[in-house]
């Protein structure tokens, strides 16, 4: 249980990476103005911080996270500024310019969904179950989940599950494509922690170029969206980092790479 003077997200920098855990475990960790504040902390700490290659977003306990605190926002009577300000967060999250990886430790809906939908590459305990959830209760999504679900796993999938409200376990949406790499949960941790050491071992620079042009490559024709990766490539060519790379291939070693 987390007391008054635990913070709701608590920032963890281990081996390169920034942890991000949703630390709200008797309230499966919903979302909350200080939840989006937190997030927001670790965001622009990333973000000024060189050492920091990878962030990781998790929950604490059961769950990873149900979405919103409906309870708390209707008390406040701050639905529509806390909605703004939800998606000015998971905008920014998904924005960011290092790899962002999902941990999935359980139960993952609306707002929980639409938190994992903004990272690139998501591992998940094999007895989670993910989904939106919305519809089950009259209610609409509105953290991303119409137009960022059908990208990451179709239209035809995407339309049933917000119809539907139903949840899907962590294999069915590794088959459908939002999950990478299903753990058991004993082994989440570790599954996890591999991924990121093998994320921060590359090179800094090369994965923030390339997070930026699949980003971009989403909304541009594909003449458009090869010429930007060109473009991309030829910049690339005068930096320090590609050619350490090709300096540890020459000499089979492993590359030491520094972000410029």
């Amino acid at each position: 249980m987390t007391t008054a003077n635990e913070p709701s997200v608590v920032l963890d920098i281990q081996r390169n990476a920034l942890w991000m855990r949703l630390n709200r475990p008797a309230a499966f960790n919903a979302i909350t103005a200080d939840v989006l504040d937190r997030l927001d902390e670790g965001l622009a700490l990333a973000a000024h911080d060189p050492a920091v290659r990878v962030l990781v977003v998790t929950g604490a306990g059961r769950a990873f996270c149900v979405g919103a605190d409906l309870k708390a926002i209707r008390a406040a009577g701050a639905a529509e500024p806390f909605l703004r300000r939800l998606n000015d967060t998971l905008n920014r999250l998904e924005a960011c310019a290092k790899p962002v990886v999902a941990m999935v430790n359980g139960t993952t809906l609306a707002g929980g969904l639409e938190l994992v939908l903004c990272c690139d590459l998501v591992v998940a305990a094999r007895s989670a179950r993910l989904g939106d959830g919305h519809a089950r209760y009259g209610l609409l999504p509105g953290g991303g989940a119409s137009a960022r679900l059908p990208r990451a796993i179709g239209a035809s999938r995407a339309r049933y599950l917000l119809h539907t409200g139903d949840t899907w376990s962590a294999e069915a949406m590794r088959d459908a494509g939002l999950v990478h790499e299903v753990a058991d949960d004993e082994a989440l941790l570790p599954a996890t922690q591999a991924l990121v050491d093998a994320l921060c071992a590359r090179s800094p620079l090369a994965q923030q170029r390339l997070k930026a042009l699949l980003h971009a490559g989403q909304h541009l024709d594909l003449p458009a969206a090869l010429a930007l990766e060109q473009a991309a490539m030829l910049e690339h060519q005068d930096s320090e980092d590609l050619r350490e790379g090709l300096a540890a291939f020459i000499e089979k070693r492993e590359p030491r790479f520094t972000g410029r």
